[in-house]
């Protein structure tokens, strides 16, 4: 088949292989995120780059270029977001679990466990959307998430690391409401700048 009629994918499209598990927070973060984006952030750069224009020579005037591409990168955002929200397929980690699945590591699970030299570390697993590291919530697909996939206490697991492998034994599993660090609006944000007299 020729080139020109061979179709590229799209780079933000999600993965379709891929389930979008998330937390009911980490959904929630994800639709504050596209709200504020949606109804003050885009607003308020559509006003400077309408004011910028407004200025006259529009290739030397930074104010516009800048505005210009601060709209095509929040517009990007709010693409990615509306994707990941209609794909979002909620897990509750609260939600009651019966037999062994209120006993083994899946998605939402709160895992202790051990390495090798008896240090401890508790993790918990959560979707790509809502990684972070300073709260020890782990993706479902990391190396160590996918380690800890099906374990249960006493289990003995092995995590593939790049420069070789780490033996674990999974110390505890539960079932508990996991935090997500809820949406922010950013720092210098436009929507927070306006009302400020602008340069003339």
């Amino acid at each position: 088949m020729r080139k020109g009629f061979t179709r590229k994918p799209q780079p933000d499209a999600p993965a379709t292989s891929v389930k979008n598990y998330i937390t009911p927070g980490g959904l929630q973060r994800l639709k504050d995120e596209h709200r504020f984006l949606l109804t003050r952030e885009r607003p308020a750069v559509t006003e400077v780059v309408a004011w910028a224009a407004s200025n006259g020579d529009r290739s030397e005037n930074a104010d516009y270029q800048y505005g210009k591409r601060r709209l095509r990168q929040i517009d990007g955002r709010i693409r990615f977001l509306t994707k990941r929200i209609e794909a979002a397929e909620v897990v509750d980690p609260e939600a009651p679990r019966a037999g062994p699945a209120a006993a083994s590591a899946f998605f939402g699970a709160t895992v202790r466990y051990a390495n090798a030299a008896g240090a401890e570390r508790v993790v918990s697993i959560v979707g790509t959307d809502e990684i972070d590291l300073n709260r020890n919530h782990i993706s479902w697909v990391s190396p160590l998430g996918r380690a800890l996939m099906k374990s249960a206490a006493g289990d003995s697991v092995v995590l593939q690391l790049p420069g070789g492998t780490e033996n674990l034994t999974v110390l505890e599993v539960r079932y508990e409401r996991i935090a997500v660090e809820p949406f922010r609006e950013p720092p210098g944000a436009q929507a927070s700048a306006k009302g400020l007299p602008r340069r003339r």
